[in-house]
């Protein structure tokens, strides 16, 4: 009996490892260090290092993109204040973004909405250029993936696939 009780501890352990301080899962280490109007920009790069783009925005606010591919499957986004204050985080490799995705968008805007894609192939012969980013569909990996056409840069489509069989 003492046994089990000491296995059950040690799941238990290793169970909570993985949860931030209200027993949620944790999405990204780290990010149970920061906290929302309290947090600096100082802060933020401290817990997760030097962002890949920093859009700066006309009412002062800053958005910092980190993504983490080629074979992650997220990309966040620290939006901090004009006092340089952490005012929000998110995660930009929803369904939810995918879905605004229309066609006539321009590349800046999908690099805006969805942060560095995971890789850019050019189809010269369909005047087409795809990016995509890896994401993950409950338990499984998939790819997300913008259609441009080169010759205007515009969305024409979105198409998603299976990124264990790529």
């Amino acid at each position: 009996m003492l046994k089990l009780s000491a296995i059950l501890l040690v799941l238990l352990a290793v169970g909570l490892s993985g949860c931030d301080r209200q027993g949620r899962p944790v999405e990204e280490f780290g990010l149970d260090k920061l906290a929302r109007g309290v947090s600096s920009e100082g802060d933020v790069r401290t817990v997760m290092g030097q962002p890949e783009t920093v859009w700066e925005e006309e009412d002062g606010t800053r958005a910092l993109q980190y993504p983490k591919g080629p074979e992650g499957v997220r990309t966040w986004e620290f939006t901090i204040d004009k006092s340089g204050k952490l005012k929000d985080y998110r995660q930009l490799l929803t369904q939810e973004n995918f879905s605004r995705v229309r066609q006539g968008m321009s590349r800046d805007e999908i690099r805006r909405m969805l942060g560095k894609p995971r890789s850019v192939a050019q189809f010269k012969l369909k005047n087409e250029e795809v990016w995509d980013w890896r994401y993950q569909d409950a338990t499984v990996p998939r790819l997300f993936n913008v259609h441009f056409d080169m010759t205007s840069g515009k969305v024409t489509a979105t198409s998603s696939s299976d990124a264990l069989n790529y």
